[in-house]
């Protein structure tokens, strides 16, 4: 008998990947005809080998609608007197390029003052540098307020679109492929669902036509999440902290973030040397992220600097945490950096302000139309409030420590956003991006552009969009508005344009009957509701009626949202199907 040849290498064994946890995930059935818009126009990309094939396609397109869009007015055109948040954005960089560190929490509060965390005004000290080389006037310290100059604006639309193609895009890419892999989905439909991710209207609407760098903090987010479904739990903690030190808005999604990564040091075993990794890296990029603010307040000091020019006489008491004051030598070195952290975070987190500032579809604001809540003490709302937030957010913080599986990520974050948004204290319209991001990125996962999620996706991106109206009114951008949500709609099959996301086989015909209602007669108050804005005054007792019935339904909308993201949690968390020890479970 011959031997074998000693070319002949035997099959090896396929190995189980790490990140792959979910027992059910099953590779993606074969499509055979798309079945929206979105899928149609990608059709020919199927055959590609490669996603850089599609991708260069992909980015171009995504670039080509931002800055379109950007070629809109901003927010506070001409609209003095403080101009708005493009006028808040130009200031910081502003001040940054002109001031000793050390004043830059301090300066002209009244207008404009700094009150985001330390990354944000590091970024704006880098973009003012650059943009004062092109023309110094831009940046001018006190002349330059309020500048309409239109080189200005095109200076500023670039900002926000190179830093949201160092950032947010790059981290979109990332996180798409890894958690489609998840689930063995297809390039192809990897690459539709990132499509629909980046041309989300609400993103591009209140970044590139209102104007902020919210992708910048979404970035960091991604990136974070895309590091837990790789298992590099170190890295997500350094993005996290990367995050909430550009925009202390990504504290909603804080207590997802700590019970996922406390879970995956918990279960099936501790493991302790993750857990001191962890925790070194995030103490490590905390320090990192104010060090140059504690460096500058040492050095301003020492040079005889004031952080406070504009007072004579004894240092003010701490705005926060006066009680400090028995313990700390006001002439002591140290004071310096002190008084630097505490204004920090007095800037960063306004409690000062009240339970809500504008109107914005939460349950507060909503809740107020029938209890004035302003007749209540400030302190009994803020315990209230965070009370309420506690209960919304500890479902689902319980299920992802209990079940740190990492295709449960975007429904964990996306139901503790939710929770943050509709209950917390001092939210904001712009805020619905938080929660609309991790609810959006499920196009990429198990069934992602199945109607199920689709239109549930849709659903929640539409009424975000639509809440965000009254803001984006009041600059003149109704038609941007208009053609970006109809655009984002038509391409992904969803009302008014389509109903082709509802109705799917071999699904439960009375939960899609009840959806399709639903959603139906949502659709249907938001299309009522613009004919009424457009076409009729609200009475003139009530001038602001329209608006509060845009915050009743959204907040309404969003409540939905919120609960469809935690049931789909413990569903796909499988606590329904536990059974008895010793119970047969019966298989067809």
């Amino acid at each position: 008998m011959a031997a074998a040849s000693p070319a002949h290498k035997p099959r090896r064994k396929t190995k189980k990947t790490a990140h792959f946890e979910s027992a059910h995930a099953k590779p993606e059935a074969l499509i055979r005809a798309p079945s929206f818009p979105l899928a149609a126009i990608l059709w020919p990309a199927r055959s590609c080998l490669s996603q850089w094939e599609v991708l260069p396609l992909i980015l171009m397109v995504v670039g080509l609608f931002r800055w379109a869009a950007g070629l809109w007015g901003y927010s506070g055109f001409k609209k003095p007197p403080m101009f708005g948040d493009y006028e808040a954005q130009r200031h910081w960089m502003e001040i940054t390029t002109h001031l000793p560190i050390s004043q830059w929490y301090f300066h002209d509060l009244e207008w404009w003052g700094l009150d985001y965390p330390p990354l944000t005004a590091y970024h704006s000290w880098l973009l003012g540098k650059v943009g004062s080389l092109i023309d110094p006037s831009w940046f001018a310290l006190y002349t330059s307020r309020g500048s309409d100059d239109p080189t200005l604006k095109v200076f500023m639309r670039a900002t926000v679109i190179i830093s949201e193609y160092l950032i947010y895009i790059p981290a979109a890419v990332i996180f798409v492929r890894r958690y489609s892999r998840l689930f063995g989905v297809a390039q192809w439909t990897a690459s539709v669902a990132l499509v629909a991710i980046l041309m989300q209207p609400a993103t591009i609407l209140i970044d590139h036509v209102h104007f902020q760098y919210n992708t910048v903090m979404l970035g960091f987010v991604l990136a974070s999440m895309s590091s837990m479904v790789a298992g590099r739990y170190m890295w997500s903690s350094i993005f996290f902290v990367a995050a909430l030190g550009f925009k202390q808005m990504a504290l909603y999604y804080a207590p997802a973030v700590f019970a996922f990564l406390l879970g995956s040091c918990s279960f099936p075993r501790i493991d302790m040397k993750r857990l001191v990794g962890i925790a070194v890296a995030t103490l490590a990029s905390f320090a990192v992220l104010v060090l140059p603010l504690v460096l500058g307040a040492l050095y301003d000091a020492r040079r005889g600097i004031d952080s406070r020019p504009d007072l004579d006489g004894p240092r003010p008491p701490l705005p926060i945490l006066a009680f400090l004051a028995d313990y700390l030598d006001t002439e002591a070195f140290y004071y310096p950096v002190v008084e630097q952290m505490v204004q920090m975070v007095h800037r960063i987190f306004p409690f000062a302000r009240g339970l809500f500032e504008d109107k914005v579809a939460n349950f507060w604001c909503a809740a107020n139309v029938v209890i004035k809540l302003k007749h209540y003490p400030t302190q009994l709302l803020q315990r209230v409030s965070l009370l309420a937030t506690l209960a919304s957010i500890a479902p689902p913080c319980l299920l992802v420590f209990l079940q740190p599986r990492k295709e449960l990520l975007p429904y964990a974050f996306s139901a503790t956003a939710w929770g943050f948004f509709l209950f917390s204290y001092q939210v904001h319209e712009k805020s619905a991006l938080i929660p609309l991001l991790p609810m959006t990125v499920l196009l990429a996962g198990k069934q992602g552009l199945g109607k199920e999620v689709r239109s549930w996706v849709g659903f929640a991106n539409l009424v975000g969009v639509w809440t965000m109206f009254p803001l984006l009114q009041r600059v003149d951008l109704r038609i941007p508005y208009t053609v970006l949500t109809l655009l984002w709609a038509y391409l992904l099959g969803l009302p008014p344009v389509s109903t082709s996301a509802y109705f799917e086989e071999g699904q439960n015909i009375w939960v899609q009957w009840m959806t399709a209602i639903v959603h139906a007669a949502f659709y249907v108050a938001m299309g009522f509701w613009h004919v009424l804005d457009l076409f009729f005054k609200p009475p003139a007792d009530k001038p602001d009626l329209w608006v509060v019935a845009n915050v009743g339904v959204g907040a309404a909308g969003f409540a939905l949202c919120y609960l469809w993201c935690l049931w789909k949690l413990a569903q796909e968390s499988g606590i329904f199907r536990l059974r008895p020890s010793g119970s047969k479970i019966k298989t067809k």
